[in-house]
């Protein structure tokens, strides 16, 4: 089985990305693949119904791609167990807002994994975000990468996990010892 990076713990996973094929076409709800599937945006709208009726929520995920409106699965946050966002190659970085949208817009709390070309480099990057699950890249080290969250000890800007930028702490700090 798989491993991902899984709230800074390297964990199995058992969730199966659903991929269009070749020509593009994905396969219908009961040939699914048994277990936990996340599927691409799109068929999620076209097949929500079917997908709720045929698994329970702790089965179904959805995953969005670079060009994805994270408001379209707003609505259907109690209806997941997770969302992925998909970085199919390194230096595409709109999935980077997509996951800061989905937790400060839209205030989605359940698990946001990356996955797609995810590399040690870009893993802090993420977390920063509002990911909390990596599915890094197969070819990769993922004991390796899991080195990537402790590197950096302090951070200047602000985001995701840390709102305030370093000065304000600094002055925070300043103000408080005075």
């Amino acid at each position: 089985m798989a491993l991902i990076i899984k709230k800074r713990e390297i964990v199995e996973d058992n969730w199966q990305v659903v991929r269009a094929a070749e020509d593009g076409a994905l396969p219908e709800v009961p040939a699914l693949p048994a277990g936990k599937v996340l599927v691409p945006l799109a068929y999620w709208q076209a097949q929500r119904d079917a997908l709720i009726a045929s698994r329970g929520k702790d089965e179904l995920g959805v995953w969005l791609a670079p060009d994805s409106e994270p408001a379209d699965i707003a609505a259907d946050f109690d209806k997941l167990a997770l969302i992925g966002v998909d970085f199919p190659v390194f230096r595409d970085g709109r999935g980077f807002s997509i996951g800061r949208l989905l937790r400060e817009r839209y205030g989605y709390k359940g698990e946001l994994r990356a996955i797609g070309d995810v590399l040690r480099d870009q893993l802090r990057f993420h977390e920063r975000c509002g990911f909390d699950a990596f599915a890094v890249r197969a070819d990769k080290d993922i004991h390796d990468a899991l080195k990537a969250f402790t590197e950096f000890t302090v951070q200047y800007q602000g985001a995701f996990d840390e709102p305030s930028p370093l000065f304000r702490r600094r002055l925070a700090h300043q103000g408080a010892a005075a």
